[in-house]
């Protein structure tokens, strides 16, 4: 086996065949419900970066044949953004405990220690081999959320009908497919702020809480092939955004969409806006996207609220997402070792 750093930019179309095969194959052993990749635009969703931020890649394929001639066994890549490295692989079940993993643990690490990075983030899936993996290695669990999935031929329409509508006076909903305009920009960006300093999870996937970093991540996400839906909560009196909900359908699985943030300001709550925008959204999204069989959502087990909303639309409970953390020296140290013998 070979390990080679990877760009996806100059990657063979077959490269990128072999990488989603990859996905695939590691889907269906630990995710065997969520539906399968497609190689649509995969090339622009490895490339492609939010501001500031930069993904480096490595691949496993067989050392037998030229590079880039050969099959994907594994990837590794870790994304730097603020004082952070976030960490994701991907082994075909058929490779695994070999000690792959740990080897492409490894090299990230050793990149993260070089560039100066003092911790690793990694997201582990509930029920699966990674938790293990991570925890052997000295990462520490630092986070728990819940994913609940919602099956669009399940929805009671009538029933989120009402909901839709069930927001108190001097709100009004507005439906912004592909994100907000410019003019609503700032306020959305504050409300987006406000929900930042709320949160005390790893920040694995930060929010853009400034209005030009929020326009170029939405822009971002168009290059990835990821296609944002937007509901917001417009109040009245002043003009500003008092709640928002995103979707995302990403062009890989556009059968399952992704919820992103789900946003009602503190001086706004109380006035049904969270249930009303999320079900505008179903009904958008209904209409917009015929294809989509389901959208999944990830919240804190700890919010209570939203978890009740998310119920009461339907939403089913699937498995817990762990957030685990390690201190780069420490990988080094621990790792360097056994791939010297």
């Amino acid at each position: 086996m070979r390990v080679r750093e990877w760009d996806p930019r100059s990657a063979s179309a077959a490269e990128i065949q072999s990488l989603v095969e990859t996905v695939n194959a590691a889907m269906s052993a630990d995710l065997p419900d969520d539906p399968p990749w497609r190689d649509v635009q995969v090339r622009d969703y490895l490339a492609e970066t939010m501001p500031g931020e930069r993904r480096i890649t490595w691949v496993v394929e067989d050392d037998r044949v030229p590079e880039g001639e050969g099959q994907i066994f594994a990837h590794v890549n870790i994304l730097l953004l603020g004082d952070i490295g976030v960490l994701e692989i991907l082994v075909r079940p058929d490779l695994r405990r070999r000690g792959l993993g740990r080897q492409l643990v490894g090299v990230a690490a050793r990149r993260a220690y070089l560039e100066g990075f003092t911790s690793i983030g990694v997201e582990a899936i509930g029920g699966t081999p990674a938790i293990a993996f991570y925890e052997s290695l000295g990462f520490e669990k630092e986070y728990v959320e819940t994913r609940s999935v919602l099956n669009l031929e399940s929805v009671d329409w009538l029933t989120l009908g009402a909901m839709a509508s069930g927001i108190s006076s001097g709100y009004r909903i507005e439906y912004h497919p592909g994100g907000p305009p410019d003019s609503l920009l700032e306020a959305y960006a504050q409300a987006k702020a406000e929900a930042q300093n709320d949160d005390d999870d790893l920040d694995l996937a930060p929010r853009s809480s400034d209005p030009q970093r929020l326009r170029e991540s939405i822009e971002t996400l168009h290059k990835r092939g990821l296609k944002p839906y937007i509901v917001l909560a417009i109040h009245e009196a002043s003009g500003t955004v008092a709640g928002l909900t995103e979707v995302v359908v990403p062009a890989q699985h556009p059968e399952r969409a992704d919820q992103y943030d789900t946003i009602v300001v503190r001086e706004h709550r109380g006035y049904g806006i969270d249930r009303a925008i999320k079900a505008r959204m179903l009904f958008e999204l209904r209409s917009a996207e015929p294809g989509l069989r389901q959208v999944q959502t990830w919240n804190a087990q700890q919010n209570e609220s939203m978890l009740k909303v998310n119920a009461e639309l339907g939403y089913q409970s699937d498995r817990d997402w762990f957030e685990y953390i390690a201190d780069v020296t420490h990988l080094v140290q621990t790792l360097e070792p056994r791939e010297n013998q």
